[in-house]
């Protein structure tokens, strides 16, 4: 199944750098699910998580033991 999000839903990592700031993922959190895609490629395909496991994969990210 795939799921739209509309263009205004998507929010840039403030980690995104400078300059044109394309060099980042953007997310898109709805109640059921976490979608994630490619700042350079935003009409490419989508990743979708659901939000517990989107949480735990921010936190694996976060935690410089993993």
């Amino acid at each position: 199944m795939r799921h739209t999000v509309a263009p205004d839903k998507w929010r840039r990592s403030s980690y995104s750098g400078s300059g044109d700031g394309n060099n980042c993922v953007e997310v898109a959190p709805r109640r059921t699910r976490i979608s994630v895609r490619d700042s350079k490629a935003p009409t490419r395909a989508t990743l979708t998580f659901r939000p517990h496991s989107f949480a735990a994969f921010v936190s694996a990210l976060q935690d410089p033991h993993s």
